[in-house]
């Protein structure tokens, strides 16, 4: 009768410690208003497909490998891309009614740049890039600007000593200037 006593102690004891232990792991708030907390939830704002398309000035043929860079307007950093085989770059996180400055570089061409608005929710922009031209340089003898507008004879110093000597006057050829004898 002993064993059966010690065994009945241990498994209400066992069962008291189990019902105490789950009393105590309740969280103290169960019982309780839940508290409001943390950030309340912000949808993102919608935004635009755009997608990019390098392509070679002369021929059209796509670029692959080029940069294309977009920084939002107002805003810190940007976000770049590596065009494809094809010479297309695809982005699909720019926020509508956002201003966008597209920038493309590819190595062995001018650099393209371009602002423009996302007001669609998909936008194809074809960038043509061209090779860069001759370097201008202010020690090069240029021939005429293509340019009315703009003077393209060269100015010259008055008392610059590369001017060429003015021939002799004389005040009897200036009265009487020579005439031509008929033969």
């Amino acid at each position: 009768m002993i064993v059966m006593l010690q065994r009945s102690l241990f498994r209400l004891s066992v069962f008291v410690a189990v019902a105490g232990l789950l009393i105590t792991s309740l969280p103290a708030g169960a019982l309780q208003e839940p508290a409001k907390r943390g950030r309340k939830y912000k949808s993102p704002p919608p935004t635009a497909r755009v997608e990019v398309t390098v392509l070679r000035d002369v021929n059209g043929k796509p670029i692959e490998n080029a940069a294309v860079i977009f920084h939002l307007v107002g805003e810190k950093g940007n976000m770049e891309l590596k065009t494809n085989e094809d010479g297309k770059a695809v982005i699909d996180v720019l926020p509508l009614s956002s201003s966008v400055r597209l920038q493309v570089i590819a190595k062995g061409f001018q650099t393209y740049g371009e602002d423009f608005k996302v007001d669609k929710n998909e936008i194809a922009i074809e960038a043509k890039m061209k090779r860069p031209g001759e370097q201008y340089s202010i020690y090069k003898n240029r021939p005429e600007t293509a340019d009315p507008g703009k003077d393209a004879a060269p100015k010259t110093n008055p008392d610059s000593k590369d001017k060429p000597a003015d021939p002799p006057k004389d005040p009897d050829t200036k009265a009487n200037p020579p005439q031509s004898q008929p033969k």
